[in-house]
């Protein structure tokens, strides 16, 4: 249906499916957070960002109502984000540790970040139907991302969802399905992985459920996996 990331990406900002998604994302973009009261918000759907070449897929669970819904980029203006670059930065995936806006220079090599919702949900909850709404623009990053191999899922919902994707895509996954857990590891084929790693939320960040080692830890696993002798690979067949 798509194709380049570029008119993918043009698609997704343009987006209403969802009409309480419209509402909030819209609604909070003009009420604002006080500490960033005389910012202009995005207030919409935001695309994806990063290297159309890259064999590291990230996928979220949605724009934060203040970070990347104010941003227009994904995890960027908020803690979750200062988590993750700072994670990919270390493992050479990103050429600065932090990212607070769309102009500020970063830039992602070999890897590609997503998430399983494009607008930001009340509550960070999307519905079953909101998640539905979003899951082509997920298969279609899949497609035309030819070189990915391998897939980090941030959190459960995030998990799930790819499970979703790469199922419908006719990949050879485990049955029964695998739990999802921090640090869990499926080849779902040879040359793809899937690996899942806790939500760097405050709520798991704050509490010690994440740390900084345990976070590390997976970029440097994801990084191994994709060595520079692996060649890329594509679709399934």
């Amino acid at each position: 249906m798509w194709k380049s990331l570029d008119e993918l990406n043009r698609e997704i900002t343009l987006c209403r499916r969802c009409p309480r998604l419209v509402d909030w994302r819209e609604r909070v973009a003009r009420e604002k957070r006080a500490a960033f009261s005389g910012e202009e918000y995005w207030g919409r759907p935001v695309p994806a960002f990063g290297d159309g070449d890259a064999r590291l897929l990230v996928v979220g669970l949605a724009p934060a109502a203040h970070g990347a819904n104010r941003t227009g980029r994904m995890f960027t203006g908020d803690r979750s984000g200062d988590w993750l670059y700072r994670a990919l930065h270390k493992a050479g995936f990103a050429n600065q540790p932090g990212s607070v806006g769309r102009d500020d220079g970063l830039k992602l090599t070999d890897c590609y970040i997503s998430a399983a919702v494009r607008c930001a949900p009340p509550a960070n909850k999307p519905t079953p139907v909101e998640r539905d709404a979003c899951q082509p623009f997920l298969e279609a990053e899949l497609d035309l991302l030819t070189g990915i191999q391998v897939v980090v899922a941030l959190g459960k919902f995030g998990y799930d969802q790819l499970w979703r994707v790469l199922q419908a895509r006719g990949e050879p996954l485990p049955k029964p399905r695998t739990a999802f857990t921090h640090g869990v590891e499926i080849a779902v084929r040879s040359g793809l992985t899937l690996l899942g790693s806790y939500h760097p939320s405050q709520q798991n960040t704050f509490t010690g459920t994440l740390t900084e080692e345990m976070f590390d830890q997976v970029w440097s696993r994801a990084r191994s996996l994709i060595s520079p002798g692996k060649p890329r690979l594509g679709p399934p067949g």
